[in-house]
């Protein structure tokens, strides 16, 4: 799945992703590296983030009901 110019997988590497307004419902984020991404307002609805590095991510407004944490 790619979205805003980025490939959204399991493990994938998002450091400082501007990942603003996504839709990444159901996203299969598991180990992915997010440290300070921008993923303010962001559709996070049921995605898998198990072991995801969210250090300094803005999850300001971020939807995330149903999200595997």
């Amino acid at each position: 799945m790619e979205v805003n110019g980025y490939i959204i997988e399991p493990y994938a590497d998002l450091r400082d992703a501007d990942l603003r307004d996504a839709d990444l419902s159901g996203a299969n984020l598991t180990g992915a590296n997010l440290t300070g991404a921008k993923i303010v307002r962001a559709n996070l609805e049921a995605a898998d983030l198990i072991g995801a590095n969210l250090t300094g991510a803005i999850l300001s407004g971020a939807n995330l009901a149903g999200a595997n944490l």
